[in-house]
């Protein structure tokens, strides 16, 4: 088969697509990652050939454009069961009136639309598997008769919300019954000559299937055709320092807010006092942070590790809990090596995250909201020593581990790519 795979211009995003995409590539199958400019170097770096089509997304163009309240409002927008159960229809409109052009037509653009359509035009795709915000995909996918679908990175907070925007829809008055998401794929298939149908495909929008790393017990149930994956950790190219070599000394806790929470105002306190919230504990703690993350930090506790960068599926494995800003890279890496978490949840789907690993016993969440020093600390204490959370984690690890690893999903892409395939 020939499969694409693609995704925003985003590590975090880009990156739990490449074990499926080696599998395909080992198990004998063409892959393209077809993507803006910005992903070529990430995805040959993976050892992929890439695709480069259309242009990057001008982030603060738009932002300057909308206004930093719109983004504000996009980022803290409130995905929990009770919320949307309880959104009337201008809430939930609303939602999907905001998403669309300052998210989902944002991150893919009529450049990144244009290209990958005229790509698979020439190249002539069997399969095309998208990140969930990666929509060029599934209209490429339409305009050319491949199959197509989604490989998710976390919760599906985005079909949460249509599904309850959908409930309301059908309510509404025929003269009321926008749809602004529906209408942006529409009129685009509709400029690439397919013409829509009289009730939107809603595969458009979740895929014919979805691939889910997600531990079972922590899916939400949208009633989707799904396949679970085994999460296998990637984290760019590595190399292990030589102090990792070693074994510990004593207990390790990784300190960490990702690549991407470097610059998204996570820290609700001042980095210096997360690390002198610390200090006074019998562990080593590893920190992640950056010489501008440092820059405010008067001094680096004496238990206290910081590094610019290190592999996180090379450091967990020799860490008795992790604290970190809820990314989904982060928090799967752990989850497979069966590392208690203290979460500190910031919005988006960061939220839902938090509060199913708290549920299952593995973390404790604590909203960056009602963080403080002394929380902070209490919660690290109580994850460490605590055998509880180990044991959480240790259930969530193996049902991760017990599901098929991505050279075995490969064999159930075949047979679904045949069944959905239009050609």
């Amino acid at each position: 088969m020939r499969i694409v795979f693609s995704a925003m211009t985003s590590k975090t995003h880009f990156y739990p697509l490449v074990p499926l995409a080696w599998a395909c590539r080992a198990a004998g199958h063409e892959v393209r990652v077809v993507g803006s400019p910005g992903l070529t170097e990430i995805t040959t770096a993976a050892g992929l050939t890439a695709v480069p089509v259309g242009q990057d997304v001008d982030l603060v163009g738009h932002m300057t454009a909308v206004g930093e309240d719109m983004i504000k409002y996009v980022r803290s927008l409130d995905f929990a069961d009770d919320t949307l159960a309880n959104a009337g229809w201008d809430h939930l409109l609303g939602m999907q009136t905001a998403l669309t052009p300052n998210l989902f037509a944002l991150m893919t653009p009529d450049s990144l639309i244009d290209g990958m359509v005229d790509f698979c035009r020439t190249w002539q795709p069997d399969l095309l598997i998208w990140e969930p915000l990666t929509f060029a995909a599934p209209i490429a996918a339409k305009v050319t008769g491949a199959a197509h679908a989604r490989l998710l990175w976390g919760p599906d907070i985005t079909t949460k919300s249509r599904r309850a925007f959908q409930a309301l829809l059908g309510r509404q008055e025929p003269e009321h019954r926008e749809d602004p998401f529906a209408e942006w794929i529409d009129w685009t298939l509709e400029r690439h000559g397919v013409r829509p149908g009289p009730e939107f495909d809603e595969e458009m929008a979740v895929g014919q299937w979805t691939i889910d790393p997600v531990p079972a017990s922590m899916r939400l149930d949208l009633g989707l055709p799904t396949v679970g994956m085994r999460y296998v950790d990637y984290n760019g190219p590595a190399v292990v320092p030589d102090w990792l070599q070693k074994p510990p000394a004593r207990r390790r806790v990784c300190l960490t807010l990702g690549v991407g929470g470097r610059d998204s105002g996570v820290e609700a306190i001042a980095t210096g006092e997360l690390l002198e919230a610390v200090a006074d504990i019998d562990a080593e703690f590893v920190a992640t942070l950056d010489a501008h993350q440092l820059e405010s930090v008067a001094r680096v506790p004496d238990n206290v590790r910081t590094v610019d960068f290190v592999p996180m599926h090379a450091l967990l494995p020799t860490c008795d809990a992790i604290a970190h800003h809820g990314g989904p890279g982060t928090w799967h890496t752990a989850a497979v090596h069966g590392v208690p978490q203290v979460l500190l949840p910031h919005g988006w789907d960061t939220d839902e995250r938090g509060r199913l690993a708290a549920e299952a016993g593995m973390a404790v969440s604590l909203p960056v909201g009602e963080l403080t020093v002394d929380r902070f600390r209490e919660s690290v204490v109580r994850v460490l020593d605590d055998p509880a959370f180990r044991e959480g984690a240790a259930k969530v690890r193996d049902e991760i581990l017990s599901e098929p690893a991505p050279t075995e999903v490969v064999q159930v892409l075949e047979r679904m790519t045949a069944q959905y395939r239009a050609r």
